[in-house]
């Protein structure tokens, strides 16, 4: 199999922004958020305080504007970008807002009208400072689509659901390791490094020489990011200075970049026989996991998903435990619409891809929650993650 989306998917997507553009009368689209760029052009870049913008005119070169250290970069990753523009690097002794500004002249852009991410010009990371772009082609028409590429993005292709299938096995394989090398004593850290060194290694060698990642520099990881014991009841730690004791609560998460793609997998488990209050705790969680399964089909409500969730932990007693909702779009980012929430009466659809997460976390005691990635079908839903979700099976001796 291919391990990126071809490139006649990505001349695809160009030209639904072009006949976008020539619906809203728009004559270049300016972007500056990175992911947007790679889902349009496939090609990932490091962003930092130094601005960058991809331009793609209705009629004309796709063209880069960026720091000169992406110069060589680009076209080692993608023919989609036709042209490059650089500076030296920020600030410098003209900034680069100023040459973007005189980019945009040469491509007969000063007076034209360019629908933008942001109006800002730049994405304004690591504490970048500089001019919007607004205020240096006061003569050109900026209109607001931060939108519009993310909603192209809702609606996963067959290539797209491919790469997150390839991830999920490769992300099963991880925390695979990562649960047989759990053990009492251990640091976490050690435990999730060890999987995911073995994991990537031999995702690497079954994939073959045409596999590399492309959003992140390790092809597969699985960890616990500090989710030991007490600390399990903090839904987004990020680590512990703790080792991993007998009767420890521990949650873990794994993923794996296919073409910059990637699934969604956690689970809960338990070092040493489980205690009644923690099998009580894990038995609802799986069973409001099971509450949102049931209900995902085209047309729910992703309101609907989050309520089966709270019903469930309502009836048990245990509503008052929950820190967050139910799940979130997955795809090229951790996280990204659709928002399965209470509040969101978006409708689900066919081809959307949604983590279902469902949570209780008690402080001082332990946290509970499995993920799967979920894929709505034409006729309800298929869970692309398949790591066993049982208590047993999840229960380290």
């Amino acid at each position: 199999m291919k391990f990126a989306i071809s490139e006649s998917e990505h001349k695809g997507r160009i030209e639904k922004v072009r006949k976008y553009l020539r619906k809203r009368k728009l004559d270049a689209l300016y972007l500056t958020n990175g992911t947007s760029m790679f889902y349009l052009t496939g090609y990932s870049f490091i962003s930092t305080e130094r601005p960058a913008a991809l331009i793609i005119p209705v009629d004309g070169k796709i063209t880069f504007l960026g720091p000169l250290l992406e110069e060589d970069h680009i076209p080692l990753k993608t023919r989609i970008i036709e042209d490059v523009k650089t500076y030296v690097d920020y600030p410098g002794e003209k900034h680069p807002i100023e040459h973007f500004a005189e980019f945009l002249k040469d491509m007969g852009l000063a007076k034209k009208r360019i629908g933008t991410d942001n109006k800002a010009g730049a994405s304004g990371r690591w504490g970048y400072k500089g001019p919007p772009i607004t205020k240096k082609l006061r003569e050109a028409k900026f209109v607001d689509v931060k939108d519009f590429v993310p909603s192209m993005r809702l609606i996963k292709s067959e290539e797209e659901i491919r790469l997150m299938k390839e991830s999920a096995k490769w992300a099963n394989l991880a925390h695979s390791l990562l649960q047989e090398y759990t053990a009492e004593g251990l640091w976490d850290v050690e435990v999730a490094l060890t999987a995911s060194y073995e994991a990537s290694i031999i995702m690497k060698k079954a994939l073959g020489p045409d596999y590399e990642p492309m959003r992140r520099s390790s092809p597969v990881g699985a960890g616990f990011r500090g989710q030991i014991g007490e600390m399990s009841a903090i839904p987004h730690s990020i680590a512990t200075k703790r080792m991993i004791r007998k009767g420890d609560v521990v949650v873990t998460g794994a993923g794996a970049d296919v073409g910059g793609y990637s699934c969604e997998l956690e689970r809960t488990m338990i070092v040493g026989t489980p205690t009644a209050k923690q099998k009580r705790y894990f038995n609802v969680m799986v069973k409001a996991q099971e509450a949102a399964f049931e209900t995902f089909k085209p047309g729910a409500k992703c309101s609907a998903v989050d309520k089966a969730t709270i019903k469930v932990f309502k009836k048990a007693g245990l509503e008052h435990l929950v820190k967050h909702h139910t799940g979130h779009g997955l795809g090229l980012e951790g996280h990204e619409p659709p928002w399965l929430d209470i509040g969101n009466e978006e409708p689900l659809r066919a081809g959307m891809v949604v983590s279902c997460e469902p949570g209780i976390y008690e402080a001082g005691f332990a946290g509970f929650r499995h993920s799967d990635t979920v894929l709505i079908t034409e006729d309800g839903a298929e869970i692309i993650t398949y790591y066993p979700r049982n208590l047993e099976a999840l229960t380290i001796s």
